[in-house]
């Protein structure tokens, strides 16, 4: 079961560009924003501004939560992923560049990306490594998830 749970998630992954990332603000309350993503296997990477309120918070308690998945024409329909995961800030420049390389990939129709217009310092590259997926089938029926432990 957790080969065909990691199987399709690797697929949602893969097949989409955007997720909801929740953060925990001081006071906390979770702050949920929308970013773009590249992965690597079930690791993702995204970037935000050095300065922005998810860095902070990230910086403070790097528990976040995020879910990916697709607009459907029926409810029947919705497939998608919600992940319980560490963020942490990316020092490590060899990772770094692989993470903009991937870039590239997975925006194929961006002739250019928004992170070109912004000096390195002004960006943070965070990577996202999970510790609960749950992976929402609604085919299977209503509110169906296969959980996948990390």
């Amino acid at each position: 079961m957790d080969d065909d749970v990691k199987a399709r998630a690797l697929r949602l992954l893969d097949q989409n560009r955007f997720m909801s990332i929740a953060t925990l603000m001081p006071d906390g309350w979770p702050q949920a924003t929308t970013v773009a993503y590249v992965n690597e296997g079930l690791t993702l990477y995204f970037l935000c501004g050095h300065d922005s309120q998810k860095a902070a918070n990230i910086a403070r308690d790097d528990r976040v939560s995020l879910t990916i998945g697709k607009d459907p024409l029926k409810i029947s329909a919705i497939t998608g992923l919600s992940m319980a995961a560490r963020a942490r800030l990316v020092r490590d420049q060899a990772e770094a560049t692989k993470a903009m390389a991937m870039l590239p990939a997975k925006f194929r129709d961006q002739v250019t990306l928004p992170v070109a217009m912004h000096a390195p310092d002004d960006l943070r590259i965070f990577r996202v490594t999970p510790t609960l997926i749950s992976l929402l089938d609604y085919a299977k029926g209503f509110g169906h998830a296969d959980l996948l432990r990390l």
